[in-house]
């Protein structure tokens, strides 16, 4: 075998030269995806700077932990594939509402005992499958992005509650990021346009800076070395939480099956196998597992890197675990942690607006290679409908029983997820799709 042939194949054997830049592109691509959730939870629940800085520190540190278990598995955990794995932004809704209503504590006990449940969920990978098919995952997508838009809109007009809410200096810097973003993912190739989120987030900070926007009294107190903290909060466990942090776990799970098809079709010309599938959701569930012990939110696999390995073909566990190793290393700097917790919501804002909209267009175009007509037609505006809806109308719950109200009514995530699994079951199929079905399951 050539060398120059090592990186498309996944034991292949790499220089250590050549790795470590393919690793870094892959940090570089959800380093800020890791981050942000954590950031955004931190400010809608008004935490203070100290433990986010600690939590960011967890998240980096947990997201290579988990990353190293997807590449080199460990008994039935880990999927043996170039999975980068990070912190969630689809529980950013779900985690919004049980924050508010119980703490941030209820938020890691549900997510404790929801990424058991997926634990379990990975051992019967094969009906799961053929319970969530790819319309009802893609609808999830969508109503994840929808439920997004309106909290990047708030953090890019300078964070909900803010006594200088869309003054000029948040909205102007939010811009900048967008531009920046959008130059460098169109107009140019290679790192530029890879880093393109990660550059605007630089550009967009520095005239935050120019604009004294920024404190830096967080970062000139942080320290440069220190372990990362084990269960910097405290858990609490509702039953409420626990029931909505379920079905987004079900959720995650299936857009967890998704991720892996899409490395072995986009990277390795093949479907995945079942311990492939198997092994790559329990690993989902145990990384956030072990997420939660560290007061960071729901880990799963990472879709942009997924679009990475498909345009670049780089499969090389080896290199993808020189990132990995990075990450870790920076959950040991609560200095770079201080460096995301100083930055004005406004810079974040910019980035998140895009990122939660390419959330939505995934899922459109997920949606996009299913028939629409008929029973998939139905079943798209029902759940969007409904879901979608509801989501943005809470208080049409507000006369049924607070558990309700308090699963269903505050995103249109999980509303979304179930009214199109509902409507998947109990629909009948068209002939097309069940000989589509059958060949399937040959």
């Amino acid at each position: 075998m050539q060398q120059k042939d090592a990186i498309y194949q996944l034991d292949g054997r790499v220089p250590l030269k050549k790795a470590i830049p393919l690793g870094i592109q892959h940090v570089l691509a959800m380093f800020l995806g890791n981050v942000s959730p954590l950031l955004i939870i931190c400010g809608l629940l008004n935490i203070d700077t100290g433990l986010k800085t600690q939590l960011i520190q967890n998240a980096m540190f947990v997201a290579g932990i988990t990353t190293l278990v997807q590449l080199y598995p460990i008994w039935k955990v880990g999927c043996r594939l170039p999975v980068v794995m990070g912190t969630s932004s689809g529980f950013i809704g779900t985690c919004k509402a049980i924050g508010a209503s119980y703490g941030y504590g209820s938020i890691l006990g549900a997510s404790l005992i929801g990424s058991i449940f997926e634990v379990f969920l990975g051992f019967f990978i094969k009906p799961l499958k053929k319970l969530f098919p790819p319309v009802v995952t893609s609808l999830v997508i969508m109503s994840i992005g929808l439920s997004l838009l309106p909290v990047g809109i708030n953090y890019f007009a300078g964070g909900s509650g803010a006594a200088d809410f869309g003054h000029w200096k948040h909205l102007l810097v939010g811009l900048i990021v967008v531009v920046v973003i959008v130059v460098l993912k169109q107009f140019t190739r290679g790192f530029l346009s890879v880093a393109s989120v990660l550059l605007g987030i630089v550009v967009g900070y520095l005239v935050a800076i120019g604009l004294n926007m920024v404190d830096f009294t967080p970062i000139l107190e942080a320290e440069w070395f220190s372990i990362p903290s084990f269960m910097p909060v405290k858990m609490e466990f509702h039953w409420q939480a626990i029931v909505a942090m379920g079905i987004m776990f079900i959720a995650t799970a299936v857009e967890t099956v998704g991720d892996i098809s899409g490395i072995t079709n986009g990277g390795l010309d093949r479907e995945p196998t079942n311990s492939e599938l198997s092994g790559g959701v329990i690993a989902d569930g145990l990384g956030s597992l072990v997420a939660s012990f560290f007061g960071v939110l729901p880990n799963t696999s990472f879709s942009q890197n997924v679009g990475l390995v498909a345009v670049t073909k780089v499969v090389n566990r080896f290199c993808i675990m020189t990132g990995a190793v990075f990450l870790i290393l920076c959950g040991f700097m609560p200095k770079l942690s201080a460096i995301f917790s100083a930055m004005p919501q406004s810079v974040l804002g910019g980035a998140a607006v895009i990122m939660f909209a390419m959330i939505l267009v995934s899922g459109m175009q997920s949606l996009q290679r299913e028939k629409l007509d008929g029973r998939n037609g139905m079943i798209v505006a029902m759940a969007l409908g409904l879901g979608v809806g509801l989501g943005m109308v809470p208080s049409a719950l507000d006369q049924m029983p607070e558990w309700v109200g308090q699963i269903f009514a505050q995103n249109g995530i999980i509303m979304t997820f179930v009214i199109a699994t509902v409507m998947n079951l109990i629909l009948p199929k068209d002939r097309e799709e069940k000989e589509t079905e059958k060949i399937s399951e040959k």
